[in-house]
């Protein structure tokens, strides 16, 4: 009983790597925070925007791009390659 106990505890755990790893595989994949995703599509609006925001205080994006960036943000539009770094 205990063999069939840990056999099931097993295949679950192989499971849920093997979704994990064809999850994170895949083009399509959303990159927000999982926090955000429980939130709503305000609250990733909102991270994406004071992730961007620190992009460009810290020099990682021009003004351009920022401000590309934010009119899409803006528009309701998440970047397509989400947090950049």
């Amino acid at each position: 009983m205990t063999a069939v106990i840990a056999a099931l505890i097993g295949s679950l755990i192989l499971a849920a790597v093997f979704y994990d790893v064809a999850r994170l595989v895949t083009p399509r994949e959303s990159r927000c925070p999982p926090l955000a995703r429980l939130r709503g599509r305000r609250a990733a609006l909102e991270s994406a925007e004071m992730w961007l925001a620190g992009l460009r205080l810290h020099g990682r994006i021009d003004a351009d791009a920022y401000r590309t960036r934010m009119h899409s943000l803006a528009r309701g539009k998440r970047t397509q390659g989400g947090h950049d770094g």
